[in-house]
């Protein structure tokens, strides 16, 4: 349907399926074959779903040979699509949902923030990034200035949704810094019955999520993150993804494509 590029090799595309519009859940993903020449097919998350259109976004970066392929596919192109997959995010009653993403995380977030938007929540995004931001950001409406963060994803703006940027490039209007530092001011101004309304959700490099545990842990938050990892099927067959969890009878083994992506945070940190 739409295949657009960003700087650093960045790229959305919008793609036409009915039934992956209206049954996709925040966290969860498609596997995509990128191209005839490669067997393997490529995990992308979803970024956000137009029900009545029937489409769906993907925000992927050229990584290797799989996302190069994909990045060559044209408007008109037939793809093979598995999806969608995966256990998403659970929504909680908490109203203030802090939805933390880093990079090729940022979809879930965006995700979350589609669906929750019209309800009766508060949420606060931030988005990391350490390339140029895959979006025109601006400024926000809301003149409230996190430390110099004061651009938004005009998207979520759109969508009335609070929203912060982060990154250590030192881009302009955008805090400069870890993405838990931020979240961390943002925590620090709230109330204590504020804080009681929060969860966090989040997605990106594991060093981030394992940061985000941590800081989570530290204000005794209710966190949930999703994982990326490399995987083959897809599907729960081959094992190829699995990661150690803690449950209550003791570490388990689970498979990230459907026991996961989304697992609770004090499962794996």
């Amino acid at each position: 349907m739409a295949h657009y590029q960003f700087e650093d090799d960045q790229y959305i595309l919008t793609l036409a399926s009915d039934s992956i519009a209206k049954a996709t859940k925040p966290g969860q993903f498609v596997h995509i074959t990128v191209s005839d020449s490669l067997a393997m097919r490529r995990p992308i998350s979803i970024m956000s779903v137009d029900v009545e259109n029937a489409t769906f976004d993907l925000l992927y970066k050229i990584v290797g040979t799989g996302t190069r392929q994909l990045s060559k596919r044209k408007i008109g192109d037939v793809l093979s699509i598995i999806g969608p997959i995966g256990n998403g995010f659970e929504l909680t009653d908490k109203k203030r949902p802090l939805l933390i993403g880093g990079g090729v995380g940022m979809p879930p977030m965006i995700a979350i923030a589609q669906q929750i938007k019209d309800k009766d929540y508060q949420p606060f995004t931030i988005l990391g990034s350490e390339v140029p931001f895959p979006f025109d950001e601006k400024p926000a409406d809301n003149a409230k200035n996190y430390a110099g963060a004061t651009h938004t994803m005009p998207l979520l703006e759109d969508w009335g949704v609070e929203c912060r940027l982060a990154s250590l490039r030192g881009f302009e209007g955008v805090f400069t810094g870890f993405v838990t530092d931020l979240a961390r001011q943002y925590l620090d101004a709230l109330s204590i019955g504020g804080l009681a309304e929060v969860e966090v959700y989040a997605c990106g490099p594991h060093p981030m999520l394992e940061a985000v545990a941590v800081l989570a842990k530290e204000y005794a938050l209710p966190c949930q993150v999703s994982l990326e990892e490399y995987m083959a099927c897809g599907v729960g067959g081959c094992a190829g993804c699995v990661v150690e969890v803690q449950t209550d009878n003791g570490a388990a083994m689970k498979r990230v494509c459907v026991d996961g992506p989304v697992f609770d945070a004090d499962q794996v940190f």
